[in-house]
């Protein structure tokens, strides 16, 4: 997943600072951190941005007949409601609550469940996960790996081993169709991440495909050279 991009990354932070991004994805979110600046620029600017929001959240104080249906429901007994009665719900709620680590009030679990619904209201949906394809040879070990973004309009590529290119000669990518020629996605380098941006990438594409061209790439629009790495689409 290409972190580097804003829209992605602002999606996920303003999901972590909601709290609506859970589980194994807030852990692995959490993980990335320390290693991606922009990630926690992103969380900066969003706990910046909306907590300030909460303050302008009245907080609502539950009814009566709220706090002894929640007693009756952990505890099973109805008691008559009466100040002496809530104060010992309210004891019992906090110690329970507190145990499971759920709530820190009542009051800033209102606000705090009033802002992310109005906040996640606007948000775009789930993110979806980019396209990995491992490119290889049969005979040999994977020597790329295509990351395409799951809006189908980026790709990044990455040498996993050295393809020996010479000084005449380029490596270029192509989109292979199921039936039909190929079409070229560029030159590629062997040493580093290259960035392909197209639009509709998955479309019609049924494997990437790197070979080695004359400096400049393919003088005819087509392969010429060697094909030196190959991955398959599994969508």
């Amino acid at each position: 997943m290409d972190y580097s991009r804003r829209e992605l990354s602002d999606r996920l932070a303003a999901e972590y600072v909601l709290g609506t991004l859970r589980g194994g994805a807030r852990r692995r979110f959490e993980s990335l951190l320390p290693a991606h600046p922009g990630l926690r620029r992103a969380v900066w600017y969003w706990q910046d941005r909306l907590m300030p929001l909460t303050a302008s959240v009245p907080p609502v104080t539950p009814s009566s007949a709220v706090w002894q249906g929640i007693e009756q429901r952990l505890f099973g007994e109805a008691t008559p409601t009466s100040t002496s009665t809530l104060a010992t719900a309210q004891q019992h709620l906090t110690r329970w609550w507190q145990r499971l680590g759920l709530w820190q009030g009542l009051a800033g679990a209102t606000s705090l469940a009033t802002l992310a619904l109005a906040v996640a209201l606007t948000l775009p949906g789930p993110v979806q996960p980019p396209v990995i394809v491992v490119m290889g040879t049969e005979q040999g070990p994977a020597s790329f790996v295509a990351s395409v973004g799951a809006d189908g309009r980026s790709l990044v590529l990455k040498p996993l081993a050295g393809v020996a290119v010479t000084t005449a000669q380029a490596l270029e990518l192509w989109a292979v169709p199921p039936k039909g020629a190929p079409r070229s996605l560029g030159l590629v380098s062997n040493r580093g991440a290259t960035t392909v941006l197209r639009e509709h990438l998955l479309q019609g594409t049924a494997a990437f495909a790197v070979s080695v061209e004359p400096t400049g790439g393919s003088p005819t629009g087509a392969p010429t050279g060697p094909v030196v790495s190959v991955g398959h689409l599994e969508l």
